[in-house]
């Protein structure tokens, strides 16, 4: 991509940023977003479709930088604590645009990309395991309880939370342990 082009881009990506901190997506225009990042509407055509598919791009992007982050992929099931904190620091790391991105009506959206790009690091790093039903429900069960949790209570400190939701999470673990004994 050459100089240019990664300008523009930019510029759109930190226009839609400032909007979406302050304002619903559905109310966010082509108009105002390209008066806000100094380009022509036909520009921001060139780059986009419309405003969902630079939302989608970009809610993909910070999904997929937290998951990159994951230096043990592996540790999902072997070492369960490990996995989580490393995801938990990546959520901290990312956490202004989660909370920027995700915030209204694409709340869900978070946690349906995270959930599919967990599913498919289980797979690369298991390429022969099959998850039993029990193993995809508790999986679905963390992710998503996690998830509301992290939301519904973010705002009394990130790492307090995620502290917490570690310490419920290695109960589930726990209890399957027990279980399969």
């Amino acid at each position: 991509m050459d100089l240019r082009t990664e300008k523009t881009r930019r510029s759109i990506i930190n226009a839609f940023l400032e909007l979406r901190a302050k304002k619903p997506l559905e109310k966010i225009t082509v108009k105002e977003l390209s008066e806000k990042a100094e380009i022509n509407k036909a520009t921001f055509y060139l780059h986009y479709h419309d405003i969902y598919e630079l939302s989608e791009s970009l809610e993909r992007d910070v999904v997929d930088s937290c998951l990159r982050s994951i230096q043990h992929p592996e540790a999902v099931f072997s070492s369960t604590r490990t996995f989580i904190a490393e995801l938990s620091e990546a959520f901290v790391a990312n956490e202004r645009l989660i909370k920027i991105l995700f915030e209204g009506s694409r709340s869900s959206s978070f946690v349906k990309l995270l959930e599919d790009g967990l599913n498919g690091m289980i797979s690369r790093a298991y390429p022969g395991h099959k998850q039993s039903m029990e193993d995809r429900m508790m999986l679905t069960y963390l992710i998503y309880g996690g998830y509301y949790t992290y939301f519904k209570y973010c705002d009394n400190g990130i790492k307090s939370v995620l502290d917490i939701i570690g310490r419920l999470t290695d109960g589930v673990l726990q209890y399957k342990d027990e279980e399969q004994e």
